[in-house]
């Protein structure tokens, strides 16, 4: 059921939270020398997740900032955010994920710039809209877009020999462009 997740300050991972979490990570092991402390990294990257602030504003206390921003951006291009985004809409997710459910939406949040279309789209139709970026009304919609594309071709061609009815093609243009989201995304659209 579509959902914004209710906001959760930030704390570390607790036991249950992180035997939840690490298979997730083994699925997206990394090429190169494994992590001294996965489970602090993994707090830093939740930690800046949920407080929305830039990476050189890191505490002291979880390493460079350069360092951890680098291994979140490898994290979003193995699809780990994606698997968990998924692993949260199952209904067998484990409690310890669910916990941390929110954490979670706002880091795959953060790694949308990467993930693209494919991330907005998993998040719309899993319903996670903590994920999005902004509100969903507010944004593209695929899968309507889509719809709507059809629609107009098959009633263009059900008509036989004759061109649509005058203003047919304005509307449906309109109405695309209703289904491609708003053009300008702002701050103040975006969800909690």
């Amino acid at each position: 059921m579509p959902h914004f997740t209710p906001r959760r300050d930030w704390a570390p991972l607790s036991e249950e939270e992180w035997a939840a979490l690490l298979p997730h990570l083994r699925d997206a092991a990394l090429p190169g020398r494994p992590l001294a402390d996965p489970r602090g990294r993994m707090d830093a990257i939740l930690h800046m997740a949920v407080a929305d602030l830039p990476w050189r504003l890191l505490p002291e206390r979880f390493g460079k900032p350069d360092t951890v921003s680098r291994h979140f951006r490898r994290l979003t291009h193995a699809g780990l955010w994606l698997r968990l985004l998924e692993a949260l809409a199952d209904r067998r997710c484990p409690p310890g994920l669910r916990a941390i459910e929110y954490w979670l939406c706002r880091a795959a949040r953060r790694a949308m710039r990467l993930l693209q279309m494919r991330g907005l789209v998993l998040a719309r139709r899993l319903g996670l809209y903590t994920a999005l970026p902004m509100v969903p009304w507010m944004m593209p919609d695929p899968d309507l877009s889509e719809w709507l594309f059809r629609r107009i071709w098959r009633a263009i061609a059900d008509i036989p020999r004759r061109w649509p009815p005058p203003g047919f093609l304005r509307v449906a243009g309109k109405v695309l462009v209703t289904a491609g989201g708003r053009p300008v995304w702002s701050k103040r659209f975006a969800p909690p």
